[in-house]
């Protein structure tokens, strides 16, 4: 049975403040719990005033503190923002501190622009040792390295899983030569979804971690009690990811502007992003779910509840778990 788990972003809307946003993060994932999701994750991103989940690690440790057993980790670091060690020493301490709960997403993207990355202290050649940066992780975590060598005290033998994010073709590659889980952004980059899959479970290589591929798809869902107002929702959504995708241009720009993009070629893009997006009431988006496993074999689907207010983010969260339920 394909289980089902949540990616949290910590959207921020506009007019809202920061410290709400991540308020809400609390029940959200207290709701995803008792309603049987499998694991809650969080993404790293920067300089993106909508989303307020850049510390993953911190983040992760207020929300463990507020929930028992759900499983919780970054969906995910940005590996080539940071060093091995220190990530080993942040998911080790969090390990230590909630045994048995913890995941590591890695992904290879910066998380922003050039901007960013100089102000990180780090430049695009970074990404270049991805792969080696996680059999340095790995190492870290677990127990092979020799005590006089350089350790991760918290992090040595935590063993914590590790994750590899992506939306392309080298993503899959990678996670199947390590032998690794892979998970596919197609909940915002759906282009490459099936090929990246395909070749992840055809050139799979079993590991000491995982003896068989382990595939999780994301999408995006907006479930309501009607579909009128779910059919709102998205047309928001609609307005607030092509906002965010125009940036500072978008300051001065209505509802009514937006829209008028929206309805132009430059509005396919936005429409693109969200392909994968279940929207309606529990009789609508039922079949859709089931056929988004069914059309990806996925072993797991990571849900973005892509809904604004928190009572109706909340119950977007239960309506899913009751349609894949029945």
């Amino acid at each position: 049975m394909t289980v089902y788990s949540m990616l949290d972003l910590a959207i921020t809307a506009p007019g809202q403040h920061i410290s709400d946003a991540l308020a809400a993060t609390v029940p959200a994932a207290q709701t995803a719990e008792r309603t049987g999701y499998h694991r809650v994750w969080y993404a790293e991103h920067h300089n993106m005033p909508s989303i307020a989940s850049s510390a993953t690690s911190v983040l992760i440790a207020h929300i463990a503190a507020h929930t028992n057993t759900i499983r919780l980790g970054a969906g995910g670091v940005m590996l080539p923002n940071h060093s091995p060690l220190t990530i080993a020493e942040q998911y080790g301490t969090l390990a230590e501190l909630h045994p048995g709960r913890i995941d590591l997403g890695l992904g290879r993207a910066p998380g922003g622009d050039q901007a960013m990355l100089a102000a990180l202290r780090r430049n695009p050649q970074d990404a270049e040792n991805f792969p080696t940066d996680i059999i340095e992780l790995q190492s870290y975590l677990g127990n092979r390295l020799p005590t006089d060598a350089v350790n991760a005290y918290p992090g040595r033998g935590t063993n914590v899983p590790l994750y590899i994010l992506g939306s392309s073709l080298f993503g899959a590659q990678l996670a199947a030569r390590l032998g690794l889980p892979y998970a596919f952004a197609s909940h915002f980059a759906p282009a490459a979804l099936h090929q990246a899959l395909n070749v992840y479970r055809e050139t799979f290589q079993p590991s000491e971690t995982l003896d068989a591929p382990y595939t999780i798809a994301a999408l995006n869902v907006i479930a309501g009690d009607t579909t009128t107002w779910a059919t709102h929702e998205m047309a928001r959504t609609q307005r607030q990811r092509l906002r965010g995708f125009l940036k500072n241009r978008a300051d001065d720009l209505t509802d009514a502007d937006i829209d008028t993009i929206l309805r132009s070629p430059h509005g396919d893009t936005i429409r693109d992003m969200m392909r994968y997006t279940a929207t309606g009431t529990i009789d609508d988006i039922r079949p859709y779910i089931t056929g988004f496993i069914q059309d990806t074999g996925a072993d797991e689907i990571i849900v973005a509840h892509a809904v604004s207010g928190l009572d109706e983010r909340l119950r977007s969260i239960e309506i899913l778990a009751e349609a894949l339920a029945e």
